[in-house]
């Protein structure tokens, strides 16, 4: 899965896990359990499964929003397009083995009306929330091994 390399606002980030692909996997696949690791995101709700077409409804900052799980391939890539307030989202996490540990890479892309005019200002919103995930990500995995 990709994300719109054209969009005006992207942020990318990555990361190094003392924990196995399948924990760090386990703990992004648990989607109604992200606001207990996750302190940005404040309510999260999947429904009909943890399969591609399957959707959440989540809040993150302001806005609550709609996604669809695009792909789904445990242990290694996990990946959703959304909408919210006219933005368009995609984000994806590749997980790979680094010996007794994972490599993290994500990335985001926001398309639409509010990133067209406010590039800057949300480029570096979106850079935050990778940042801030992936700090989250790292402490919720490494609690659990």
């Amino acid at each position: 899965m990709e994300i719109n390399s054209a969009a005006p606002a992207i942020a990318t980030g990555d990361i190094e896990i003392q924990a196995k692909p399948e924990i760090v996997w386990d703990v992004l696949a648990d989607i109604d359990n992200w606001p207990s690791w996750n302190p940005d995101i404040k309510e999260a709700k999947l429904t009909g499964g943890l399969n591609v077409g399957s959707s959440f409804r989540w809040k993150a900052g302001p806005g609550t929003i709609t996604s669809t799980l695009e792909q789904v391939d445990r242990p290694r890539e996990i990946g959703w397009s959304g909408r919210t307030m006219g933005i368009i989202a995609v984000h994806v996490y590749r997980l790979e083995r680094h010996g007794e540990g994972t490599s993290v890479h994500t990335e985001e892309s926001f398309d639409g009306l509010i990133p067209r005019l406010l590039k800057g200002p949300t480029r570096r919103t979106l850079q935050k929330g990778i940042d801030g995930g992936l700090a989250s990500l790292k402490a919720e995995a490494e609690r659990r091994k």
